[in-house]
């Protein structure tokens, strides 16, 4: 069980369990590969199947390794200590980063859907509103951004975290758990939701629709942003392609996702189309973003969260006009 109080001591145990063995520690200035974070998800999936950033990187003489994660939280542990180079994540696992000291900057941004992410329970379940989650065992992954569904779906219905059982669960674990009855909700994000959603036995008690915004961010390690932006600036440039093109071409999409992540096409078509979702809206981070991340921020400090109050400005990338 965890309460709002506790700090980052478990994150950091439970990230280093979780970063794969082979990772290098950080390197000098010059880059001959570029090492990516990612979750089987988004634009970052497509870009790896297709081979986009590898052709691109190429006339730098520059290769792409990938390491897969189930979540944002021990992503951003690796990037932060120089393990990994780039990744993507929701709104939460930077803050932790962050308070942490982690070596990372955002340098991107996209948005999702706000029904993309939901608090699940069973369809027989006698939990009917938000406020019947009180003293309930509710899962989700600390420092994830359904952590921040969790903590503002929860104050919508006049309760905080700690008026419930809250498990740190990472997704495929939360969701072996919401199968067998031994938590009664489950706070999640696509593509678990969508899978767990299209099980009859499953009931959505509340979208992060009216609850939250749904930025997500991509991130870099600051030495390896220093020493290469240009790297930053054509990753950044090719994604918003590759998503573009995803966008246009959504049944080809569909298509390509589902034989990546395995989840069904039907079931990933759901993930593609829910309202404002749109693949092609990578950019640099905006003001907008900035603004929705450090209110966060200070929610999470103020909320004893995060241990230390933050300043996501100090860590927001823009790159040189050329």
């Amino acid at each position: 069980m965890i309460s709002r109080r506790q700090t980052l001591s478990l994150l950091g145990a439970t990230a280093a369990a979780l970063v794969l063995p082979s990772f290098r520690p950080a390197r000098a200035a010059t880059a001959t590969t570029f090492r990516i974070g990612w979750q089987k998800n988004g634009v970052l999936a497509l870009a790896n199947r297709k081979g986009s950033l590898e052709k691109r990187l190429s006339d730098r003489g520059i290769s792409v390794e990938w390491s897969e994660f189930t979540s944002g939280p021990p992503l951003l542990e690796a990037l932060g200590a120089g393990a990994l180079d780039f990744g993507a994540t929701g709104d939460v696992p930077p803050l932790f980063a962050q308070a942490a000291n982690g070596n990372l900057l955002y340098v991107g941004q996209y948005k999702g859907s706000p029904e993309g992410s939901a608090i699940l329970v069973r369809k027989d379940s006698p939990i009917e509103t938000l406020s019947d989650l009180k003293g309930k065992k509710v899962a989700f992954k600390r420092g994830s951004s359904a952590h921040n569904v969790t903590v503002k779906a929860l104050r919508k219905g006049g309760l905080t975290v700690d008026d419930i059982q809250a498990l740190d669960l990472a997704p495929p674990d939360a969701s072996a758990a919401f199968k067998t009855g031994a938590i009664d909700a489950w706070s999640i994000w696509d593509p678990y939701l969508a899978i767990a959603e299209a099980d009859p036995d499953t009931r959505i008690l509340a979208t992060a629709r009216g609850i939250v915004d749904s930025f997500s961010y991509f991130l870099a390690n600051g030495d390896f942003t220093k020493d290469n932006p240009q790297v930053i600036v054509d990753v950044i440039d090719e994604l918003a392609k590759v998503g573009a093109d995803a966008q246009a071409h959504l049944d080809d999409t569909v298509a390509a996702l589902a034989a990546i992540t395995g989840v069904p096409a039907d079931v990933t078509r759901v993930t593609l189309t829910r309202p404002d979702f749109n693949l092609g809206g990578v950019s640099t981070i905006s003001d907008d973003a900035i603004a929705y991340q450090q209110g966060l921020a200070d929610e999470f400090y103020g909320s004893g969260i995060v241990p230390k109050k933050l300043a996501v400005a100090d860590i927001v990338w823009r790159p040189k006009a050329s």
